[in-house]
């Protein structure tokens, strides 16, 4: 069936391979434009984005032609790539090999995106440990582990 329209925000969180602070400040917005490009050409729209040295978030609503997993393959290997191309680390680049995406309601959709764009302030306070932790928390509420007989 076709579905001509949808409404499917994802907060998606990549992280560095062993959450190693390779993402520099002087390069943060390049990376950020170059993935935001990425999302674009997919049909898709980024609501926000922030590199922090080492995770990136971005608030996404999804074309309904593309998964979730699909979308963050094509983030992951196009943005390790465009960072080898352009020497943006010094050190070898990789994201780790699994990453997080969260639903989010339209009525959310300015919240997460202030939580986003607030990340400098919000790591000043919580490691990216205490937030995933704080996030995995959050999300295992909505979950329903009722047995339906």
């Amino acid at each position: 069936m076709k579905i001509e329209y949808y409404n499917l925000y994802t907060h998606f969180i990549l992280i560095t391979q062993n959450r190693m602070p390779l993402i520099v400040e002087n390069y943060r917005e390049r990376l950020e434009k170059y993935i935001t490009g990425i999302v674009n050409n997919n049909n898709s729209k980024t609501y926000s984005i922030y590199a922090n040295p080492e995770h990136v978030h971005l608030l996404v609503s999804r074309s309904s032609k593309i998964s979730e997993e699909t979308m963050l393959t094509i983030i992951s290997d196009s943005s390790a790539k465009f960072i080898h191309d352009n020497k943006l680390c010094t050190e070898r680049f990789a994201w780790q090999q699994s990453a997080s995406a969260f639903s989010v309601s339209k009525t959310d959709v300015d919240k997460v995106c202030k939580y986003i764009l607030n990340q400098p302030i919000h790591h000043q306070k919580m490691s990216i440990a205490e937030e995933y932790n704080k996030f995995l928390k959050q999300y295992q509420k909505t979950l329903k582990w009722d047995i339906i007989s």
